[in-house]
């Protein structure tokens, strides 16, 4: 006699990380304006879950900070060079995707293993020791300075797109020694790249730029970081040369804009207190809100399973630095961890090797920025400042700020006395006629003449 049928179980919903074979998107409003809720979400699937990083975008996101420590201090079972990676050798990946310039292979040492991970990154770090922790913050203080007068006597800025985001842009233009022509295409490719713009012909324009500033210094060799990385015994290729200059761009750039306003909107909005130390208010960032929330991308050597959840061999596994850190399962270790037990900087042979000029160099430009403007206040309710959408990134849209007017400070030959290059934010007629306008339109980079040559114009340097 055959057994009364049973009804059939029902599936979760849509979207839910329990449904089999359905990804939870980390793109759109609903991921950046709540990352923390869907993390918690993912959790439930155990220590890893399918995610979409941009639509077509597969992979597997790690959310507990035992598993992300297993990935990243494991070389020989997960690997980063991405021409491993299946579905974009398939052609299931969009060749247009957003994310394929932070995802794709190139030389260098973010996207290698082994003998050759271990050359490119000794010409890495070797070149970034040579920086002097004083000539840095010289070089902070110089481009904070600029782009404080900027603004200052407007009362008024967006303290993201007019001082974070391009003061680490002009500084790594002046530690790569760019010339004027140089750095302003530089700083236009990068950041149609964060942006999302055109990202092909960024590309092309990144890769023009850089190969013609490696034939120029091969030439005439400076004190900087591409000149140390062509001397450097390793004897790097151009290509490579090119590829070692993009992933530092790439970690430096992106990772310290967010930095710096995540800080800023930290200090600024009181709720760490009042009396809270600009290193506190970062290693705040660094443990709750990383700059870099997911990222380091690894492919499976083989087909396995952590914890239930399967991986595919050559499908992208990343690490949700986010989510380890605040892994339920810390909540108690994290009281007796020291202040950079955070994953923020990575872990395993592939760990930021930038961890501590890249906190200088955010203590440094909001020390200069609350030291300038010491009245400066947010000009929106913190729980409205909008985020950007992503995968990768937690950054701020904007952080319009209110403050006294200051008259600019900048002394020296050839100091500017017209408007930044691309306008001033709030500089036109009409914004002038309506001063109440509390989120100004961002400066943005001019096509003839860039941020770095009028710097440069400055400074005379």
């Amino acid at each position: 006699m055959d057994s009364p049928q049973r009804p059939a179980p029902q599936s979760p919903p849509p979207g839910c990380p329990m449904h089999v074979g359905v990804s939870t998107p980390l793109y759109g409003e609903m991921f950046s304006s709540d990352p923390g809720a869907v993390y918690d979400k993912l959790r439930a699937n155990g220590p890893a879950a399918p995610v979409e990083l941009a639509p077509g975008v597969e992979a597997t996101l790690v959310t507990s900070h035992e598993a992300a420590l297993r990935v990243l201090q494991n070389p020989g079972m997960f690997a980063r060079d991405s021409r491993r990676w299946a579905a974009l050798n398939e052609g299931r990946v969009p060749l247009d995707s957003p994310v394929l310039p932070m995802m794709f292979y190139r030389p260098n040492c973010l996207f290698t293993d082994g003998a050759e991970h271990l050359r490119l990154r000794k010409a890495v770090t070797e070149s970034l020791e040579r920086l002097n922790d004083n000539r840095l913050n010289r070089h902070v203080e110089r481009i904070a300075g600029y782009l404080i007068d900027q603004f200052s006597p407007l009362g008024r800025a967006d303290l993201l797109n007019d001082y974070a985001k391009l003061l680490p842009l002009l500084l790594f233009n002046q530690l790569f020694g760019c010339p004027a022509d140089i750095g302003d295409r530089l700083t236009r490719s990068m950041s149609a790249l964060f942006d999302g713009l055109d990202v092909i012909q960024a590309n092309e324009d990144l890769t023009s730029c850089l190969m013609d500033l490696v034939a120029l210094k091969r030439r005439q060799p400076g004190d900087d970081i591409t000149s140390w990385l062509i001397q450097h015994p390793a004897g790097l290729r151009d290509e490579e040369l090119k590829d070692q200059l993009v992933m530092l761009m790439g970690a430096g750039v992106e990772p310290e804009r967010n930095l710096i306003g995540n800080a800023l909107l930290l200090l600024l909005s009181g709720e760490g207190g009042s009396g809270l130390r600009i290193e506190d208010a970062l290693d705040d960032v660094l443990w709750n809100n990383p700059p870099i929330a997911n990222y380091a991308t690894h492919y499976p050597m083989q087909d396995l399973d952590m914890g239930g959840v399967p991986m595919d061999a050559g499908s992208p596994v990343v690490i949700s630095f986010a989510a380890a850190n605040s892994d339920p399962a810390l909540t108690d270790a994290r009281l007796t961890l020291s202040k950079g037990a955070h994953l923020a900087w990575g872990a395993g042979p592939h760990a930021c090797p930038a961890k501590s000029p890249a906190q200088l160099i955010a203590l440094s430009a909001i020390e200069c920025l609350l030291n300038a403007l010491p009245d400066v206040t947010l000009a929106v309710p913190a729980e409205r400042v909008e985020w950007r959408p992503g995968p990768f990134q937690r950054g701020l849209v904007s952080l319009p700020v209110r403050f006294t007017p200051a008259p600019a400070r900048t002394t020296g030959p050839g100091v500017r006395t017209d408007p930044a290059p691309g306008g001033s934010p709030g500089g036109s007629a009409a914004a002038q006629a309506h001063p109440q306008v509390t989120a100004p339109e961002p400066v943005r980079a001019p096509q003839k003449k860039g941020w770095w040559s009028s710097f440069l114009d400055v400074f005379r340097i």
